[in-house]
């Protein structure tokens, strides 16, 4: 089954029609795309996606291997490959996030990455809208829950 915004599509619903999660109403993607790019593959339909929220320019989808149950990605429909490469592109998409954030309505973690020394694995700009809990057991690593993890593990004593 295939999730949408407005709630599941049954399989019935999706046969004979090739799913449009696209840049524009055409099943074109906005902007320029990159043609081994996973995200741009979903925004042009061309690979599937839990989308939870659509928006002209961006949408919310679940990840595959989420950190927890409301872990969101807001990706622009626009190829961008990082957070720094077109300011524009990612003023618009973190509004976006924050916005999808703010239906949220819970504590979270707003992240993005720049670059493969920073963690970043899809070079296509994302946002990560993590919702928390008081000991999740998901430190970050400039945190004390991630210093005190760091210690257990190498076996120190408080």
């Amino acid at each position: 089954m295939t999730e949408h915004a407005d709630g599941p599509l049954e399989p019935d619903a999706l046969r004979g029609a090739r799913p449009v999660l696209r840049g524009d109403r055409s099943g074109q993607p906005a902007g320029p795309t990159r043609l081994n790019c996973v995200f741009c593959a979903i925004i042009s339909g061309q690979a599937p996606a839990t989308i939870l929220r659509e928006w002209d320019d961006a949408l919310a989808i679940k990840p595959r291997g989420g950190v927890n149950d409301g872990h969101t990605l807001v990706i622009p429909r626009t190829h961008v490959a990082n957070a720094i490469e077109h300011p524009d592109v990612t003023a618009d998409t973190v509004r976006r996030a924050a916005q999808y954030a703010a239906e949220i309505g819970a504590d979270l973690n707003l992240i993005t990455s720049v670059g493969p020394d920073a963690s970043q694995t899809v070079f296509h700009l994302h946002w990560h809208v993590v919702p928390r809990a008081k000991a999740d057991g998901l430190p970050l690593p400039w945190t004390p829950q991630h210093a005190a993890r760091t210690a257990a593990q190498n076996g120190a004593t408080s």
